[in-house]
């Protein structure tokens, strides 16, 4: 099963309108993810990591569903008063939401585990919203492949601030406010 007329064009169409957003272009400076991979199946699994971080960045969340399995569901999780806890969006919810303020959220070092036709990537991140610093953590893509492609099943991530996770090596982007740490 090869990807739908429709859904390659909607995430081509999401694409072009990412780059032509000012916020979302800076993200755009961002190292793809997928040609650091040597191996072609990491490459395809990394490619829709790649993908799935445009359209994050452009605040497209049909987009993002759309390269979600039909059952797929988001899980952020956090800590609050010394508690963790999570959230669950599913495929339905995230597209009746539709849109989202663009955001600037940034992948490294990928680690990539595959075994048949499942696939996780443990991607640890950081994130601008509005200008400034928001947080980082982790974005853990659990897929599966359908026929021939890639898509996302689950997408976990924590949200939390420096020790507990690591800004992006790059450093701050172009026209961002640097972090400012947490009084102690």
């Amino acid at each position: 099963m090869s990807a739908s007329p429709r859904w390659t064009r909607r995430v081509l169409a999401t694409c072009l309108l990412a780059c032509a957003s000012p916020l979302v272009h800076a993200a755009a400076a961002q190292r793809p993810l997928a040609p650091e991979a040597k191996d072609p199946a990491v490459a395809a699994v990394l490619a829709i990591v790649d993908s799935a971080l445009v359209v994050i960045n452009s605040g497209d969340l049909i987009a993002l569903s759309d390269l979600m399995i039909p059952e797929g569901q988001v899980f952020p999780a956090r800590e609050e008063g010394g508690s963790g806890i999570y959230s669950v969006r599913t495929v339905a919810s995230q597209r009746a939401v539709g849109r989202r303020r663009p955001i600037i959220e940034r992948g490294f070092s990928p680690e990539v585990r595959i075994a048949g036709n499942i696939a996780m990537v443990w991607l640890p991140y950081d994130l601008y919203a509005e200008g400034r610093w928001s947080h980082c953590g982790i974005d853990l893509f659990t897929m599966v492949r359908v026929g021939s492609v890639w898509r996302i099943a689950n997408f976990t991530f924590t949200i939390e601030q420096p020790p507990a996770c690591t800004e992006h090596p790059d450093g701050v982007p172009a026209g961002m406010a640097p972090r400012t740490p947490a009084p102690r």
